[in-house]
């Protein structure tokens, strides 16, 4: 499974980078409100420290002035994917990017029919929003699976894109499910190292090789 670090931090993508882990970058209005930078000048500079994917919203509810909004977004690099509310105004924008080449990733999906209409529509990717579907008593992993049997069923390439993640449960569980992406807090990120386990472990290992007063270099 792919890792997307959800954030519009600049430093920390660029941190997370050097690990290796990362295979893109998702962004929201919301992201972007947090970090108080400029939206398009912010995912420039994103682009401008990773040719990975980087999703990039519109603002516009509208089909005609989403496709504007996202022409010129994918305008800023060749790695930007436009970011489209699942709505029919987002269906449709969806298409028109499709037919010419340009990637999407339709957000804001709760069921597995909005996820079926995003892959007919042609999205490169869909993001089944796990956590906020959990907040209303509806498993959220179950639907990472019900997606994935019906992409796997007709052999749809739109790429399962699990967001809305609180937790490393959620990453393990959205991995077991078949998505093949899971975007990430990096919060959350830098907690699928820890283990209680490890950090005693690595502790008794220290004290065992301080005992026998030995260097390696």
């Amino acid at each position: 499974m792919k890792f997307f670090v959800d954030t519009a931090n600049v430093e920390e993508i660029r941190e997370l980078m050097e690990t290796g882990l990362l295979d893109g970058v998702t962004t929201n209005p919301s992201l972007v409100a947090q970090s108080g930078q400029e939206f398009t000048k912010t995912i420039a500079e994103i682009c401008s420290i990773t040719d990975a994917p980087v999703s990039a919203e519109v603002a516009a509810t509208e089909t005609e002035a989403m496709i504007e909004e996202g022409t010129y977004l994918a305008s800023i690099a060749p790695n930007v994917v436009v970011k489209l509310p699942l709505t029919f105004d987002g269906l449709r924008a969806c298409a028109h990017f499709s037919r010419i080449n340009i990637k999407t990733n339709l957000t804001l999906c709760f069921s597995a029919n909005q996820a079926l209409l995003a892959a007919k529509s042609g999205a490169t990717y869909v993001s089944p929003f796990i956590g906020r579907v959990d907040d209303i008593n509806i498993d959220g992993i179950e639907l990472i699976r019900d997606i994935r049997a019906i992409f796997d069923n007709y052999a749809f390439e739109t790429k399962i894109l699990a967001a809305s993640i609180r937790s490393v449960n959620h990453v393990s569980q959205s991995a077991v499910a078949g998505a093949d992406v899971a975007t990430i807090p990096p919060t959350v990120i830098r907690k699928l190292a820890h283990h209680p386990l490890t950090d005693k472990g690595l502790k008794q290992f220290v004290e065992d090789w301080k005992s026998t007063g030995q260097t390696i270099i």
